[in-house]
């Protein structure tokens, strides 16, 4: 029997695609897995930053479409570049152990004694960063939270796959590179970290950490053939996230973030979740527990802001409409930048007409003069 995955092409995702090929031919011996690389809009779009491209997947919607139509028979994805809802037709079949779900913070490369520098949860490594220091990162989420922390900080975005944001990093283009710590790791890359930015600095994004394998809802025999795949404990936080996603509506174009853990007894999940402005000077909190069979029931998450316990719906639309309000304003102050430059320019206009007309009459006064003259 033959399985076809489909992929990006990234160095990452050929990664983890080959891994989870690799642990198919471990528990299936004899079974023969292909990787078939499929571009995807986010992989097309370098230039802009991915909130100004669209909504959440991006870089899965083109393997979803090979997956409907039978070109591929499951896909790997990284599970916080998916949608909340799957297509009709395809399902979640399986959830690989978590790698580790925190941010890190990367500092540029100086030497191969580079290691990990600030890892006391009672320490905040954004400490590390001097006053106005320029952080690289393509996450509102992270640019929200930054701001929050750090105003001081100049915040750039940043695209290209890991090794460019490192080489732009080294180069100086930046100061700091904020990145999933689990690409990182996955790419053998674990001197990079500087620091990782546990939940109590910044929350990671919703699955952050967490590989999704798809498949097609019919397909039993490649579901059976994934069983092994799926790690108890990395679903049950993979749909408590996702679920607060899905309940918040949130995408690339919002500032969110959730983080589950499942409790030591095996039962109990621990969910948090946060929502923020953009510009990071709002920022809603709440956390829940709950069973851990019912995951995707816990929610909604009982969010607050300065102690006033608040729905987590209303939140979220007004923090939706204070985006539309920053996005109306800013083309308010660009209208109104316009007219005073058009303004502007009329004076200046003006201006040289009127020097102009000034040295004419002083040229027909000397030829006047001349003329008297002679």
């Amino acid at each position: 029997m033959k399985l076809t995955i489909g992929t990006r092409g990234s160095q990452l995702a050929l990664v983890q695609a080959e891994y989870v090929a690799a642990t198919l031919r471990q528990h299936h011996p004899g079974l023969e897995v292909a990787l078939q690389i499929i571009t995807t809009t986010g992989d097309r779009v370098l230039d802009v930053a991915l909130s100004k491209v669209g909504d959440k997947g991006l870089f899965v919607k083109e393997i979803e479409v090979a997956l409907l139509d039978g070109e591929v028979d499951l896909a790997v994805h990284s599970c916080k570049d998916m949608p909340s809802l799957t297509p009709d037709g395809l399902l979640l079949a399986a959830f690989p152990e978590r790698a580790t779900p925190y941010d890190a913070l990367v500092l540029p490369h100086l030497d191969d004694s580079d290691a990990p520098l600030l890892n006391d949860p009672a320490s905040n490594p954004l400490d590390l960063l001097p006053t106005g220091a320029t952080v690289g990162t393509s996450s509102l989420r992270r640019t929200a939270q930054l701001r929050a922390l750090r105003p001081d900080l100049h915040i750039r975005d940043v695209r290209g796959n890991v090794g460019t944001r490192l080489n732009k990093l080294d180069s100086g283009d930046y100061d700091a590179l904020i990145l999933a710590a689990a690409g990182l790791e996955r790419l053998g890359m674990h001197e990079r970290v500087s620091a990782y930015l546990l939940p109590a600095v910044m929350l990671p994004a919703v699955a952050q950490g967490i590989l999704a394998i798809e498949t097609r809802a019919a397909d039993a025999q490649t579901r059976h053939l994934l069983q092994p795949l799926d790690h108890p404990a990395s679903r049950v936080a993979a749909l408590a996230e996702r679920a607060l996603l899905r309940r918040l509506e949130g995408g690339c174009q919002v500032p969110m973030a959730a983080h589950a853990e499942l409790e030591t007894d095996g039962q109990h999940v621990h969910l948090r979740g946060l929502v923020s402005s953009l510009d990071g000077q709002r920022v809603v909190r709440g956390e829940q527990r709950g069973p851990a069979d019912a995951a995707e029931d816990q929610v909604p998450v009982v969010l607050h802001e300065e102690g006033c316990v608040h729905d987590h719906h209303r939140q979220a639309r007004q923090l939706d409409l204070e985006r539309v309000e920053h996005r109306l304003e800013r083309r308010h102050d660009a209208h109104h930048q316009e007219r005073r430059d058009a303004e502007h320019q009329e004076q200046r206009d003006d201006r040289v007409g009127h020097r102009r007309l000034d040295l004419a009459a002083q040229v027909r006064r000397r030829l006047e003069v001349l003329g008297e003259a002679l």
